[in-house]
């Protein structure tokens, strides 16, 4: 057995999911920093099927998964 493959009692815990988004323009923000990790080469977090299919631009897959509170965001700290 390979020493690279970790037991599921040694597995990270999965990240909770983030914070409902309420405000449109937050959710271009952070869709649109979403798109530009894709771009670079992220790994895409929905999961599809043969019953779902799985939209053709970066755009529309990042916005899928802010709407599907899969992308953390951080907001800064008020001055």
């Amino acid at each position: 057995m390979s020493e690279d493959v970790l037991s599921a009692d040694e597995m990270p815990p999965a990240p909770a999911p983030a914070d409902a988004i309420h405000s449109r323009f937050l959710f271009v923000d952070v869709a649109a920093r979403r798109a530009n990790q894709l771009k670079r080469g992220a790994r895409v977090r929905i999961e599809h099927n043969e019953h779902t299919q799985m939209p053709h631009k970066l755009e529309r897959v990042a916005m899928e998964e802010v709407k599907q509170r899969l992308v953390q965001y951080q907001l800064p700290a008020p001055l």
